[in-house]
């Protein structure tokens, strides 16, 4: 339903009643001028939760990891704890082992994903495009709010109660969310379809080619100059594979066979929505690194405790957060979203690069001025892709692009986690000839670095013979390396925004979806009143109501 044409006597999206009338009816306004009640806002609150919840569960665990590791064991899987969460985005909080762990972890997943790609798209179909960035802004603030606060409240919990209420946590959250969503959230949808046949529109064996090939790819990254070295076959032979099934997985959804595909390649086919889903992965990745690792700098450099390590990352989530505000609203207002990808990768480019300088010798002023440059550039892109990605894509694509967009998203998340932990415990074996204690040295190669990168253990440390600043030494430079690789990622999305091509956003709303609503009694007579008022003497006033209705 267009948003600018007469409408049968119902309420609009938003909650206004429609002025339509069989003649003479001013037309709708835009969707984007109409005034908008309580209860569109109760939605987007109850929305902004659900975010927060599922933010929350993502990064509650980064702080606390090390903790559950120590519990569990395991610490050659630790980071399929991180991965099998965002790779599909009760069973945690009783895990027994490290596997059971992941099994709980990946569940989670399940329902975290959906939530991502429907909190977006219920956006979508109540704001216009050009809207969108004001609204996407709120939703991402709370997300921020939720991604920051998980490390300290998994700090808190780590130091002050068991590790395990790191899960029961979302219990509340999540009941809130639920009670607010069954309250508002009544939605038009075509309720023809049965369950099966809803069940048969899914891309089953895209999704199983592609979950495949990342396991594969993972894996292999996981144990590369670890548990095997980069040339063993148990490494290439992984790696090899879930390429391969990249490439596989692309063809298969541009085949026949995929009636309905995962990501639809025509949404890839102009330049400026290509290039905005890249930036999304870029920015997925990017946002995990930094989540991941500075709380490795504050608990293995700075030998801070967990919950102290929370604290330290807030500067990350009060500055995201007004940022992710101004970007949607400069967006909102000139509809030009290239000026906002290019200011932003720029300045997370800079924030990046003074990664690299931060030491054991740094300042608080330092780390915590560093941390709000680079959140800054985050903040000002993250409310804005979506509606890149939209801007030369029909009404008719909001779906298919939106549950793309999230895709794109969540890959990018996966791969923000496996990267650097990669790249940070090879560096450290590179580096492990400067730790002069041989037994300390032992515990921290073949990809135990991260795991002990805690206070605990380096805090434990006798320097009589200068160990433990040998040990904070490595660590530091480890992560440096990690943080120049970050660089050449977001180097990279600052290189490709001048690729995009700026287009109009529209302002008005056209979609099937939105709000299910019912006219009152008054209105519903007032409309029937009108239509009978205009009936000729001559007709019959039945089926001019018919020929109005239809």
């Amino acid at each position: 339903m267009t948003a600018s044409h007469p409408t049968p006597p119902e309420a609009s999206l938003n909650g206004n009643p429609s002025d339509a009338t069989s003649t003479g009816e001013a037309a709708k306004p835009p969707a984007a001028l109409q005034k908008r009640r309580a209860r569109f806002w109760m939605i987007i609150a109850a929305l902004a939760v659900t975010g927060l919840l599922v933010a929350l569960e993502a990064t509650i665990v980064s702080t606390a990891l090390p903790s559950i590791i120590a519990d569990l064991g395991g610490a050659d899987a630790y980071v399929w704890v991180i991965m099998a969460y965002f790779l599909t985005i009760g069973l945690c909080g009783g895990a027994h082992n490290i596997n059971m762990l992941i099994a709980g972890r990946a569940i989670q997943g399940l329902g975290g994903s959906g939530i991502n790609v429907l909190v977006e798209l219920i956006v979508c179909d109540l704001v216009p495009l050009r809207e969108r960035g004001n609204f996407m802004a709120i939703i991402f603030g709370t997300i921020t709010l939720g991604t920051a606060l998980g490390p300290v409240f998994a700090g808190l919990i780590v130091e002050y109660s068991n590790w395990r209420w790191v899960f029961y946590l979302n219990l509340p959250i999540a009941g809130l969310a639920l009670v607010l969503l069954i309250l508002f959230l009544q939605v038009k949808y075509n309720r023809t379809l049965s369950i099966g046949t809803s069940l048969k529109r899914i891309d089953f064996v895209g999704n199983a080619i592609f979950i495949a090939s990342c396991v594969s790819v993972l894996i292999a990254l996981a144990w590369a100059g670890t548990t095997y070295p980069w040339s063993s076959f148990r490494v290439i032979v992984p790696l090899v594979l879930g390429l391969v099934g990249y490439i596989v997985f692309l063809l298969y959804e541009g085949s026949r066979f995929a009636v309905e595909p995962t990501i639809p390649l025509h949404l890839f086919a102009n330049r400026t929505s290509l290039i905005a889903f890249l930036l999304t992965f870029i920015h997925g990745l990017s946002t995990v690194y930094v989540l991941y690792f500075m709380p490795v700098y504050f608990q293995g450099v700075l030998l801070s405790t967990p919950a102290r390590s929370g604290v330290q990352l807030l500067p990350t989530v009060l500055v995201m957060i007004p940022f992710a505000g101004i970007g949607g609203k400069l967006l909102a207002s000139f509809g030009k979203y290239i000026p906002l990808h290019g200011a932003g990768y720029a300045i997370m480019v800079i924030g990046f690069g003074l990664f690299t300088l931060l030491d054991e010798n740094s300042s608080t002023a330092e780390w915590v001025i560093y941390q709000a440059i680079e959140a800054a550039g985050a903040g000002l892109v993250v409310a804005v892709l979506l509606p890149a990605v939209q801007a030369k894509l029909s009404e008719a694509d909001t779906a298919k692009s939106t549950a793309t967009w999230g895709f794109v998203r969540s890959f990018g998340l996966v791969w923000g986690s496996v990267i650097p932990a990669a790249i940070f415990n090879n560096r450290f074996d590179e580096l492990s000839y400067r730790v002069s204690d041989p037994t300390v040295r032992a515990t921290l190669i073949g990809g135990e670095a991260y795991e002990h990168a805690t206070k605990a253990y380096v805090g434990s440390l006798s320097n009589a013979n200068g160990v433990r600043d040998e040990v904070i030494g490595t660590l530091s430079d480890s992560l440096k390396r990690t943080w120049q690789i970050g660089i050449a990622f977001v180097g990279l999305g600052f290189l490709l925004v001048f690729l995009e091509k700026n287009h109009e956003l529209r302002k008005d709303l056209d979609t099937e979806y939105g709000l299910a609503e019912k006219a009152s009694k008054d209105e519903e007579t007032s409309v029937e009143d009108e239509t009978k008022s205009n009936v000729p003497a001559a007709e019959d006033p039945s089926s001019v109501v018919k020929k109005g209705s239809a």
